[in-house]
């Protein structure tokens, strides 16, 4: 697949039936980095758009694993990724995620581009999380990262979070030990001399501690986590599924994209709640109320918990500013 299909949408040589541009993984990657991803989610925040009344996703179970169908909207653009998790995919040597998205223009419904699903999720969900990282841990502190898992998540949450803020130590903590190596030397490539494969034993070092894993179990004691410590969470999206525990939630400062979306399908929070140990209310935030300024992190005393479980609104936002880098790429055509 080319990068960029050979007529951009809305050029003379076709306007009236344009075609739509082509950004496979390669060009989705390249046209934008992490920065400007958690940016463009600020900016759509910044700008009213509402997380709460976005459209849920919709989960289709398959003999393969599952589809999901996310669809999103604005005045000026529309959008919806179809995903496919295939669980049996990585023993294939095929990515656990697939999947493409489509960009229309908002007023006409206009098809312009199609990007890979994947490649898009693997950006925008470490965007969301480096945009909870900008708000709850200090700026200009250097710090200690743990990073649960050693899939395409724990790569872009790794880069996403060198974006953000300085890191003296990388420990990558994962189920197979040479993809976790693999990681912690890619760490040391990117400019952390200090980049290693640890344990759960390392939680109470960290003051980010990075979740990305397909767990459904918690995968440390909430107790170890150190006061002010900032925990991001974003391998589940199921009611059933969790990588925190009880404690960690019942200690924590929680903050989430939605609210209506945690309610459905946060099982690290929904699972406390049945058990009792938290209520309804225990939420302290969104990623809304962090960036406009209505929330404030709490003291040091308190860790701060970012609960993701990705939402379709954040693969509009950064679609559309990946479309638009890819415009400017060609000229402003399209």
């Amino acid at each position: 697949m080319s990068p960029v299909s050979p007529v951009s949408p809305g050029t003379p040589e076709n306007p009236e039936n344009p075609t739509p541009l082509v950004l496979d993984a390669a060009a989705v990657t390249r046209l934008l980095p992490p920065a400007a991803a958690a940016d463009a989610l600020a900016a759509a925040l910044r700008e009213g758009l509402d997380p709460e009344s976005a459209a849920p996703r919709t989960a289709v179970p398959v003999p393969a694993g599952e589809l999901l169908l996310m669809p999103a909207a604005s005045a000026s653009w529309a959008g919806v990724k179809i995903a496919g998790v295939a669980p049996g995919n990585p023993a294939r040597g095929l990515p656990r995620i697939t999947g493409s998205y489509l960009l229309l223009d908002g007023p006409s419904l206009r098809p312009v581009a199609v990007l890979d699903g994947a490649a898009l999720t693997a950006l925008r969900t470490p965007a969301a999380s480096a945009l909870a990282i900008r708000h709850l841990t200090g700026p200009g502190r250097p710090v200690r990262l743990l990073l649960f898992g050693s899939g395409p998540q724990a790569y872009g949450h790794l880069t996403a979070v060198l974006a953000e803020r300085e890191v003296t130590e990388v420990v990558v903590v994962a189920r197979d030990p040479g993809r976790a190596a693999r990681l912690a030397a890619h760490a040391r490539d990117l400019g952390v001399p200090k980049a290693r494969t640890g344990t759960d034993a390392d939680v109470p070092d960290a003051d980010l501690v990075v979740c990305c894993t397909t767990a459904r179990t918690p995968l440390f004691d909430g107790r170890l986590v150190a006061p002010g410590a900032t925990v991001v969470a974003v391998g589940s999206h199921e009611p059933q599924a969790r990588e925190t525990d009880t404690e960690l939630v019942r200690r924590s400062a929680v903050y989430v994209e939605s609210r209506a979306a945690a309610a459905r399908e946060a099982g690290d929070l929904l699972i406390p709640e049945a058990e009792g140990a938290i209520g309804p209310g225990h939420i302290a935030g969104t990623l809304a109320d962090l960036v406009t300024g209505r929330a404030v992190p709490p003291g040091p005393a308190v860790p701060r918990l970012f609960k993701s479980v990705g939402m379709a609104w954040e693969d509009l936002a950064v679609a559309v500013a990946v479309y638009g880098a890819a415009r400017a790429l060609h000229g402003g055509s399209g």
